[in-house]
């Protein structure tokens, strides 16, 4: 669980990092509208709710490295009997200060007016850029206030600058407290994707399988970290397959690819089985290519490695595992310099997880792929994908799509594989397909 203490603690080493004379503004994500009068369900912005907890809409934190009042003021709604008669509970100004650790707190309706007071004397606003275009406008129109009305240079800001820059970096590499989520909401989607497996049998839809794990998610007390994707047959080789209504059938292969948030922290979970309970001979063949490739992309993480080594370790397997099986064919040193295999696997083998299922924090530094460091989590997804048309393979392997996705933490002497407890050996596969 994490604690005031915890986001405390991130506040100060943000303020910190922008030093005196700078000040950071996060707004809430606003609320969007489904259809007339319903909403989609609400998610907090992902950097709001990282610096304070604080998850309702309609509010702003403003961190202010040495205000004499403190440096956290945090604009939200104020109490409302009528409304939270309909929408719940509200924490109001005074609840962010007893609740969150809010220095201040004032009603957003007073944004306007107060937001040009706090930023007087302020050189630099660090500002999410280009993320939330109309509270943006906003910010432009305090800021020319300020230098319509400064007598003095020095009473208006001079500069708006990225705040991604310091905040990303801190969310790329996780503390012990974060770790702790990651591992709690690793664990709740092993746990939906065991029970999917268990529940899956001929005859079923692909919704059916998608429901046994929103209801284990929701039973966890999370929610999707991304719209499930539960691919059978041919819609495996689409990689953002979304429909989930088809009729699963005996002899198809079942891709989920399915992950849950948990307190803010989301994990990120692939498996392929055989619907039927037993791979054919070409499936399992292809199954097993991206097994040994995710195991060697695994094996390539620890402190100091290139983030794109595990994706080279993976397209070297992938390669060597094609051409064995001929689909690949020609000289091994040409297919692989040539990245001959991208026509069955097109995507990266990893990205960057955390409060977000595709995390912020560049890939590069310096112009190199980026070092990997201690308290880095990323996926490790390599895949095959062999098009239901592709005329240049054998019929029996066309319409396969395998993925094999787990969730990995950097340690300071190797790795940590988060979701380790799901299986992927092929035949423990197949013991629990249908077993529940």
């Amino acid at each position: 669980m994490l604690t005031p203490e915890e986001f405390a603690r991130r506040r100060g080493e943000l303020i910190e990092a922008l030093g005196p004379g700078c000040a950071a503004i996060v707004s809430a994500s606003p609320e969007r509208t489904r259809s007339r009068d319903v909403d989609y369900p609400y998610r907090p912005d992902t950097n709001l709710l990282y610096l304070t907890g604080f998850a309702e809409p309609e509010s702003v934190a403003v961190l202010l490295p040495g205000r004499a009042e403190g440096p956290f003021v945090l604009f939200c709604r104020e109490r409302d009997p009528a409304r939270e008669l309909w929408d719940g509970k509200r924490a109001g100004p005074e609840g962010a200060i007893a609740a969150f650790g809010a220095d201040s707190a004032y009603p957003i309706g007073k944004l306007d007016e107060f937001m040009p007071v706090l930023l007087k004397g302020v050189d630099t606003v660090h500002y999410d850029l280009g993320h939330y275009p109309e509270f943006e406008a906003r910010l432009g129109g305090w800021l020319k206030r300020l230098r319509e009305q400064a007598k003095e240079r020095n009473k208006a800001p001079v500069q708006i600058a990225a705040l991604d820059y310091h905040l990303h970096e801190m969310r790329l590499c996780k503390g012990d407290a974060e770790l702790d989520c990651m591992r709690r909401s690793a664990a709740l989607a092993v746990e939906a994707h065991q029970q999917a497996i268990g529940r899956t049998r001929p005859g079923m839809h692909e919704y059916e399988i998608e429901a046994e794990l929103i209801y284990r998610f929701k039973q966890g007390g999370a929610t999707e970290s991304y719209p499930s994707i539960v691919a059978s047959g041919a819609n495996a080789c689409v990689l953002h397959y979304r429909d989930n209504n088809a009729r699963m059938a005996d002899g198809d292969l079942l891709l989920v690819d399915a992950g849950c948030e948990l307190e803010g922290y989301a994990s990120d979970i692939t498996r392929t089985w055989p619907v039927g309970g037993r791979y054919s001979a070409e499936q399992r063949a292809v199954y097993e290519i991206v097994l040994q490739a995710q195991q060697a992309a695994i094996g390539a993480i620890e402190p100091g490695v290139s983030i794109l080594d595990p994706h080279r370790a993976a397209l070297d397997v992938i390669t060597r595992g094609l051409r064995h099986i001929g689909l690949l064919k020609g000289e091994l040193a040409k297919l692989v310099r040539d990245q001959a295999c991208r026509e069955f696997f097109m995507h990266r083998t990893s990205h960057w997880l955390g409060m977000d299922v595709h995390d912020v924090g560049d890939y590069e530094a310096d112009g190199k792929p980026r070092a990997l460091e201690p308290g880095m989590c990323c996926t490790v997804e390599p895949g095959i994908y062999i098009a239901p048309d592709n005329d240049n393979v054998p019929a029996a392997f066309r319409g396969i799509g395998v993925r094999i996705e787990d969730d990995v933490a950097v340690t300071p002497s190797g790795h940590e594989v988060l979701t380790d407890a799901l299986p992927k050996d092929p035949e423990q596969i197949e013991a629990l397909v249908g077993s529940l």
